[in-house]
């Protein structure tokens, strides 16, 4: 059995000032909502985090953000939040933009110990600056490095006391790749059940890749609400 911690801010009680953090999600959804709201209130700080986005203006990572308390962001897309673009333009904050799939390739890679990998994608740009490029069949290459993580936080739909890991739906997006790139990965679920309780072939991620877990309830917001008129 896994460690099972009964506050989110007992669950992030190890991670530390300067840490390199991967937190699972896209946009609001799949987000390890609690555990970032436990996060602001411990007020660790100069943090590198590498997810595919910064979370909105005043949730998810978009709260850290609004706190000072992220030192680098590494991501794929940044445009639904302001304050993350004044910081950028501001020079507050150090940005790695990284095409979205060689984003997920590189926490994958990170995840698998595969640590370097070479992808088409970015040649021939900015990107490409200082980095190695191979020719395979008569095109370019950009030699890519893998990601990993002191800490990765993620969330799942269910869990069992193993550490078995079942996502939801579309939440299910980068939480599989991030859970297995972080040294220690704290899961953040919706229900825990008994081992045995979950259909093995249902299972996301094995529980090989899990330290520890926290149940809770979540707001679940909506990123963009569109309705007909």
């Amino acid at each position: 059995m896994k460690p099972i911690y009964s506050s989110f801010s007992e669950a992030v009680k190890d991670i530390h000032d300067g840490a390199t953090l991967m937190v699972g999600g896209f946009g609001l959804c799949g987000i390890p909502e609690n555990l970032l709201l436990a996060l602001v209130d411990k007020g660790v700080k100069d943090l590198t985090v590498i997810s595919n986005n910064c979370g909105v203006d005043d949730w998810g990572l978009g709260l850290l953000l609004r706190n000072k308390q992220i030192k680098k962001m590494i991501g794929s897309y940044v445009g639904e939040n302001k304050e993350f673009e004044r910081q950028v333009l501001s020079g507050e904050i150090e940005v790695e933009l990284v095409p979205q799939g060689t984003l997920a390739e590189k926490i994958r890679a990170g995840g698998a110990g595969i640590p370097a990998f070479y992808t088409p994608a970015g040649v021939g740009t900015p990107i490409a600056e200082g980095k190695e490029v191979r020719v395979f069949n008569g095109k370019e290459y950009l030699l890519e490095e893998a990601y990993q993580a002191d800490f990765s936080l993620v969330r799942a739909q269910k869990a069992d006391k193993m550490g078995n890991l079942i996502y939801n739906k579309t939440a299910r997006n980068f939480n599989p790749m991030i859970a297995a790139a972080g040294t220690v990965t704290i899961a953040e679920v919706e229900a825990l059940y008994e081992i045995g309780e979950l259909d093995p072939a249902m299972v996301h991620t094995p529980s090989i890749y899990v330290q520890g877990l926290v149940v809770g309830a979540q707001e679940k917001r909506i990123e963009r609400l569109t309705v007909k008129k």
